[in-house]
């Protein structure tokens, strides 16, 4: 199960992903960027690029009753993490296809192996762990909502849900001796 490095190595393995997928040569030899973005970060935003934002991460409340994966230790929690992927370029037209090449990249791709999730974090993942990634519709009232906090104007973005991210505790539960037998003691009233 995934430790609590688990947000950060997705937003990452999303980058690494769309880094790997792109082929030079490709929008007459543009070299894109592609970063993690923090929220600070769309003030001074790249020139040309897609960025990954964290904007949300939710607890799974389907499969919040998994067992642990680690006998004696409490139950895993399983979070959902919903983030924007995001076109930048010097005019609409290479945002377009930037955001467009990036969202099929996604496609292509929309199961994270742990070879993805543990790039840059080697042990956030086990080895037999994967992520999906699935579109996210918003509904235009969230969209502002969510650029309205944002320090930049509406820019062409894609909200996608990774999922389950299942963070498996390092506490273990106390355990005692079974119980064998009870004694009742009962009152007359």
């Amino acid at each position: 199960m995934a430790n609590f490095q688990a947000v950060g190595a997705v937003a990452t393995a999303i980058t690494t992903l769309c880094q790997q997928s792109w082929v030079p040569g490709l929008l007459g030899g543009l070299e894109p960027q592609f970063e993690v973005y923090h929220g600070k970060d769309f003030t001074t935003p790249m020139a040309t690029g897609i960025s990954v934002f964290v904007y949300q991460v939710t607890v799974d409340q389907v499969q919040r009753t998994l067992p642990p994966a680690i006998k004696d230790h409490r139950r895993p929690l399983p979070l959902r993490m919903s983030f924007l992927l995001t076109a930048w370029g010097q005019d609409a037209s290479t945002e377009h296809a930037l955001l467009g090449w990036g969202m099929r990249a996604i496609a292509d791709n929309p199961v994270l192996s742990s070879g993805f999730l543990n790039f840059s974090t080697p042990t956030a993942f086990d080895a037999d762990e994967t992520v999906d990634l699935s579109p996210l519709e918003l509904t235009n009232d969230e969209v502002f909502q969510l650029w309205q906090v944002l320090p930049t104007s509406l820019q062409l973005s894609a909200a996608y849900l990774a999922r389950v991210l299942r963070v498996e505790s390092d506490l273990v539960l106390p355990s005692g001796v079974p119980v064998i037998e009870r004694d009742l003691d009962l009152v007359e009233a």
